[in-house]
């Protein structure tokens, strides 16, 4: 009998005027407390995931902070969203929690890439996890000699 694989695809993206994955955290608490009233957060953008159903079946968004990889969430769910100006969009809903991922250097692009689960960085530890943060320019030092 075959073993069922769960088949998912991460997402990765940057994040855009943060400085540290405290404040990307920061900045996502706001917005729960006062735009999000079910405590879950949502990236919008203008691409819909054509690999859906891949990205909601396990699949995180991982954050390019200063340069290096350095957080994820899990995706929850994909949600259709109309702005102001009426054209449609997708709001990636997020869980809470931002997990820490060990550092990892990744040039500017725009918007949103797919990541395939080999080539996304494996979680800090969690008794690392807590640790307080390395300043930016040490964190992408360390991640450009392989450390992190």
């Amino acid at each position: 009998m075959e073993e069922s694989v769960e088949k998912h695809i991460h997402l990765i993206k940057l994040s855009v005027g943060t400085d540290s994955v405290e404040d990307l955290a920061a900045w996502q608490e706001m917005r729960r407390r006062t735009v999000h009233k079910d405590g879950l957060n949502r990236h919008v953008t203008r691409m819909w995931p054509k690999r859906e159903a891949e990205v909601v079946n396990g699949g995180s968004i991982y954050w390019v902070i200063k340069g290096v990889v350095q957080a994820r969430q899990r995706i929850v769910r994909l949600e259709e969203v109309a702005g102001s100006d009426g054209i449609r969009r997708c709001a990636i809903v997020l869980d809470p929690d931002l997990i820490r991922t060990q550092g990892a250097l990744k040039r500017p692009f725009q918007g949103w890439r797919y990541l395939a689960p080999g080539d996304a960085p494996p979680d800090l530890p969690k008794a690392r996890a807590q640790e307080e943060a390395l300043p930016a320019e040490l964190n992408r030092a360390l991640a450009e000699i392989g450390v992190l």
